[in-house]
């Protein structure tokens, strides 16, 4: 399996994204959106930050998180799963450097 974001309207009426890593892990999640346009526009946005180092705000003590924030107006787009270690964080850090800029949608089924 390849690395994804599916893409999910929630049982809140908003529509979400998970970017999942080719094992399946979930690597970094978003707030709820008003429409799916706009789920789609954040993971544009990811696309583009992923591969950028200034854009990852390192977070936590243990758990560690980190948060992408967008190019040009730095608001947060993803946060990341907690980790136990400081190096599974950068490990994830890694991943969505690596995936995000490549990897499909996937809508749910039932929710294209």
């Amino acid at each position: 399996m390849a690395a994804a974001f599916d893409l999910f309207k929630g049982q809140d009426g908003q529509y979400y994204w998970t970017l999942f890593a080719a094992n399946n892990e979930p690597i970094l999640q978003s707030e709820g959106y008003q429409s799916k346009q706009g789920a789609e526009n954040g993971i544009a946005a990811v696309k583009q930050a992923a591969p950028l180092e200034k854009q990852y705000v390192k977070g936590g003590t243990g758990p560690y998180y980190f948060t992408l924030k967008a190019v040009g107006n730095n608001e947060p787009i993803g946060t990341s799963e907690q980790y136990s270690a400081y190096a599974g964080m950068e490990k994830g850090i890694a991943s969505v450097k690596a995936n995000a800029p490549t990897a499909p949608i996937q809508n749910r089924p039932g929710q294209e």
